[in-house]
């Protein structure tokens, strides 16, 4: 298999934030390299576990800008909001920070039809030259990136070249493979179903729980690619309290990663809102959460 273009492992980075509650660019380069260090690939900025949403496309270029110039790995920056002119306009400013991609989402709240979907996205990868990642999460923009759609995307623009699959449907990415092949680098968008997902022939994860088990989701995707399922059902296995935790009704991601970070000595402050601070229900279980996982590293 041809190596992916953005890597195998990659985590979708918190956004760190000082007391004042603007961004910490030094602390998101801090986090940066920890992420490398510990088995990253590559780096997603801005989307949904970055609070994107809650960023001005002013701080999400200085952002792009900041970590792209403090690591080599791919930077993946995403642009996308419910408007397609002002996602537009932002993808256009991105190749002049250092990043190495898009990542387009479908547009949320909006929820517009499959032809209104298409034209939304394929906007975004027309305004640019740099390689697209779609990023299909209905649970959070209330509309699927239908197998068709997809399908239309990929082959008409031939920037488009990976999708994070957040939707949990395993029978439609099988599709997708099977028709696009190695057209379409497929990542599992959720950590729970890297196995799966991988079996179907995605080429890896953009994961959330990488931020503090990035050296366990890289062991796992190369033991699917040395066909060692047992060793990767075992990394499953560790990984499943780190999946679980990552985002709950009572904490919604990404309040329990930065809990975690924060416990790990990475000072990423708390979440802006509508996402709300931690309280010391979640601190605690994220210190726990640390001292399982590097018992079990022991």
């Amino acid at each position: 298999m041809t190596a992916p273009r953005f890597g195998r492992v990659l985590t979708a980075m918190v956004t760190p934030f000082a007391p004042d509650g603007t961004i910490d660019f030094d602390v998101a380069i801090e986090l940066a390299e920890h992420l490398v260090a510990e088995g990253s690939d590559g780096l997603v900025l801005a989307g949904s576990t970055g609070e994107g949403s809650a960023l001005s496309d002013q701080e999400k270029l200085e952002l792009f800008a900041c970590v792209a110039g403090a690591v080599e790995v791919p930077v993946l920056a995403g642009t996308s909001s419910a408007d397609t002119a002002r996602s537009v306009a932002l993808t256009g400013q991105v190749a002049a920070t250092g990043a190495s991609g898009i990542l387009a989402t479908t547009p949320a709240y909006a929820r517009p039809s499959q032809a209104g979907i298409a034209a939304h996205l394929g906007a975004i990868a027309e305004s640019t030259e740099l390689p697209v990642m779609l990023y299909d999460i209905p649970s959070r923009t209330g509309r699927k990136i239908a197998v068709s759609t997809t399908i239309n995307l990929v082959q008409t623009h031939s920037n488009i070249t990976a999708l994070k699959d957040a939707s949990g449907d395993l029978v439609s990415a099988a599709h997708l493979k099977a028709v696009l092949g190695d057209a379409l680098d497929l990542y599992s968008g959720d950590d729970a179903l890297i196995l799966p997902f991988m079996a179907i022939g995605a080429v890896g994860i953009v994961s959330v729980a990488a931020h503090w088990a990035g050296p366990e989701f890289a062991a796992l995707v190369q033991s699917v690619e040395r066909g060692d399922w047992r060793e990767a059902r075992r990394l499953n296995e560790l990984l499943v309290a780190s999946c679980a935790f990552e985002g709950t009704e009572s904490y919604p991601n990404p309040m329990p990663s930065k809990a975690v970070l924060r416990a790990l000595g990475i000072n990423v402050g708390q979440c802006r809102l509508p996402n709300a601070a931690s309280d010391a229900m979640l601190d605690a279980a994220a210190t726990a959460l640390v001292t399982t996982l590097r018992a079990a590293r022991a």
